[in-house]
């Protein structure tokens, strides 16, 4: 019989460091997002610092728990956690509350709850779950479909609750299924996609089909490919045609005129500084305003002067670029790429499914948030309310993230107590 010490195997105090920096770094940042130089109670939960104090110790009370717990209990939850995360949002879709748009919060009087960060946690434990399975091949037709299912039910919720952000970031999960199997030629195909998509929006449509039947036209005719592949590219041709021409119609008749307002601002078809463009070019200008080393820890004026809205949350990176700078914020980007980095290195290290599966589901879904999150703050992509993790104000991103990266501790940990016997 093992000894009470034998029960909980070795933790990776190297990841766990580096979440602390993280969320230590985030409540800096917010506090400086809501300081006013006169007298401040550190734990007055009228303001976002004090209220993300109150997180982190739950978080902190949680992550621990977690640590200490039995991994068969990690096996077990999976599939309830989805579906109660599939209910939730089933719940915000009749009686969700509006904020900034999104109708993807449950007030609870104390706090709003957002389901819609839990249901990615949830959907990356099923999906590790389902694919641990025995008899289970990624390769299988129905298992494929039963993957893109898991996935898709719990994105397109989001999507009917106008979070795009959160949506977006489950288009992640394709490279997890990746490592699992999925061809890469369809990875490239997205790519593609997205270029076409691009030029669909810059161009006039007539132009644009003209480019693309030109292009087409040359490859056959040239002998680029053999010739039975000609017919390929010919439906290649068609189908790329409809699908520009979808990309206009959805545009213009599916998006909503805000979601519409913050694509032509990136795409540079608007420049209205006091309507749609006023986020973007105060995030950039708050940016751009810390030079290489920052103004000074609580010393950023446009952050301090409320130039730049949801600052504590969606534009949290606005106050460590002008306060700290270009060198602050690379050593944030650093910590985030030292902690994805660990992430994968656990993933590879794995003795099964379940674990690998999960962790790099955890790494893709802290990428995108890290990649659009940043990403719309320097203006290189839409302005989509999404949290940079660990970083950004909120109970339910802290506590979803805080648990996604303690349940990968956890798994690791027992991984190696399994392994000394």
């Amino acid at each position: 019989m093992r000894s009470k010490s034998q029960l909980y195997g070795p933790v990776d105090m190297e990841i766990i460091l580096y979440y602390f920096l993280l969320v230590t770094i985030g409540w800096l940042s917010i506090f400086a997002s809501q300081y006013d130089g006169e007298g401040f109670k550190i734990f007055d939960l009228s303001k976002n610092y004090g209220k993300q104090l109150l997180f982190i110790g739950v978080s902190s009370f949680i992550f621990i728990a977690i640590l200490v717990s039995s991994k068969r209990i990690l096996t077990i939850i999976p599939y309830p956690f989805y579906l109660v995360t599939l209910a939730l949002l089933a719940v915000v879709l009749a009686i969700g509350r509006s904020v900034q748009g999104d109708a993807a919060w449950i007030d609870l009087g104390l706090f709003k709850l957002q389901p819609s960060e839990f249901a990615k946690m949830g959907t990356a434990l099923a999906l590790a779950k389902f694919l641990s399975m025995p008899g289970i091949k990624f390769a299988n037709p129905r298992d494929k479909f039963i993957c893109f299912a898991i996935i898709g039910i719990p994105a397109l919720m989001v999507l009917a609750q106008g979070d795009a952000g959160s949506f977006v970031v489950y288009v992640g999960f394709v490279f997890v299924l990746n490592r699992e199997g999925f061809p890469d030629g369809f990875i490239f195909l997205g790519i593609y996609a997205i270029m076409i998509s691009l030029l669909a929006l810059l161009l006039n449509k007539f132009v644009l089909l003209g480019i693309i039947a030109g292009f087409f036209t040359l490859a056959i005719l040239y002998k680029w490919v053999q010739k039975t592949w000609v017919k390929i590219l010919f439906i290649a041709m068609i189908g790329t045609m409809i699908y520009a021409t979808s990309v206009n119609y959805i545009f213009n008749n599916v998006l909503e005129p805000h979601q519409q307002s913050r694509i032509n601002v990136i795409l540079g078809k608007v420049n209205d500084n006091s309507g749609a463009a006023y986020n973007l070019n105060q995030s950039k200008i708050a940016i751009g305003s810390g030079g290489i080393i920052g103004k000074g820890y609580l010393k950023g004026t446009q952050t301090r002067y409320d130039f730049v809205p949801a600052l504590s949350t969606d534009f949290i990176f606005c106050v460590i670029g002008e306060e700290f700078g270009f060198v602050g914020s690379f050593i944030l980007i650093v910590l985030f790429v030292l902690l994805l980095q660990k992430l994968i290195t656990l993933a590879e290290r794995q003795n099964n499914t379940f674990n690998r599966v999960y962790m790099y589901s955890v790494v893709a879904i802290i990428f995108m948030h890290l990649m659009i999150n940043i990403g719309m703050t320097i203006g290189l992509l839409p302005v989509i309310g999404i949290p940079l993790p660990f970083i950004s104000y909120g109970g339910s991103s802290l506590l979803s993230f805080s648990v996604m990266i303690a349940i990968a501790v956890k798994l690791d940990s027992s991984r190696i107590l399994s392994a000394g016997g």
